[in-house]
């Protein structure tokens, strides 16, 4: 065996599953990692890096370190943002290959395979899945949040935007602590290594999007934030960042229809008002929300079967 990029299987990689008071929610996960099918993959270990977990995570990760010997957990006594939970993660990982997955998302049972594969390609840095909504699809805000990932899922296939579940190649020593968008700062440090981010929309990775208002705002808010500090701090823009392609694929995908339209309208406003109100945190409040109020509504992925 020998690392990815040689065409030799199978290929080592390292989870990292980022977990902050996720006890609801990493049972269902940790036995989705446990239970995927690889064939040309290996999976060597999954490490929980639990940050400031206070509800039962760490004891729930405890217990399944007993089924699966692959698993290890890694505590951080204090919750200081997602990008330093990524480091350590970085830092302890012993693979050069390496999937990184939030615990309120959920894969499919093929999904790090998937994922993993084209990183045996020396031009490909890292890969993304394909986010699929738990929302019930038939309320407003349920109908925005499928409407926005379906808007994320046409335009990743025609540029990269990766987001929810990674994978990508170890070549990265570190991302700023102070990022509120570790994906997209991971894409910057692989574009900035001159290798290719790849879309893999058959590798479906399940999450749940706001439920109300005030979780759909603060979101969006933080990660337009993110986004341009990313920007300002490595000129890297994701793809989704610039409103003429999304508009392009909004006028496509939206039904004629009356309920069509109103989601439509109303994907359009909150985004609007997200996005200003993540310019106002950045350029006038000179905000970072690095370390992020959690919207709790997306942290239920209910009983669903992969």
């Amino acid at each position: 065996m020998c690392a990815a990029g040689k065409g030799v299987y199978p290929i080592r990689a390292s989870i990292g599953l980022m977990a902050h008071n996720e006890a609801a929610n990493i049972s269902k996960v940790l036995n989705a990692l446990s239970e995927q099918k690889t064939a040309r993959v290996e999976i060597d270990e999954i490490l929980v890096i639990s940050s400031g977990s206070t509800d039962g995570t760490d004891d729930i990760v405890e217990g399944w370190k007993r089924k699966d010997p692959r698993i290890r957990l890694i505590r951080q006594e204090r919750r200081e943002g997602k990008a330093s939970a990524v480091n350590l993660f970085l830092q302890q990982a012993r693979n050069d290959i390496l999937v990184l997955e939030s615990a309120d998302t959920l894969p499919r049972p093929n999904t790090v395979e998937l994922l993993v594969l084209p990183l045996a390609d020396d031009r490909v840095g890292m890969t993304g899945a394909h986010p699929v909504p738990l929302n019930q699809s038939d309320t407003f805000l349920g109908g925005v949040v499928h409407l926005m990932w379906e808007l994320h899922h046409r335009v990743a296939l025609e540029a990269p935007k990766l987001g929810e579940m990674v994978a990508f190649k170890k070549n990265i020593t570190l991302i700023p602590r102070n990022s509120a968008v570790d994906e997209a700062s991971l894409e910057a440090a692989i574009r900035e290594a001159g290798l290719e981010l790849v879309y893999v929309p058959a590798a479906i990775v399940y999450n749940r999007g706001p439920e109300n208002l005030r979780d759909f705002l603060v979101q969006r808010r933080r990660i337009q934030a993110g986004h341009l500090w990313l920007q300002v701090h490595s000129a890297h823009e994701v793809s989704t960042a610039g409103v003429k392609r999304i508009f392009r694929h909004l006028l496509r995908v939206t039904p004629q229809s009356p309920r069509g339209l109103l989601v439509a309208l109303g994907a359009v406003v909150l985004e609007a008002v997200g996005r200003a109100l993540g310019c106002l945190d950045f350029w006038v409040l000179k905000r970072n929300p690095f370390v992020w109020e959690v919207a709790q509504s997306t942290k239920n992925l209910g009983d669903m079967q992969t």
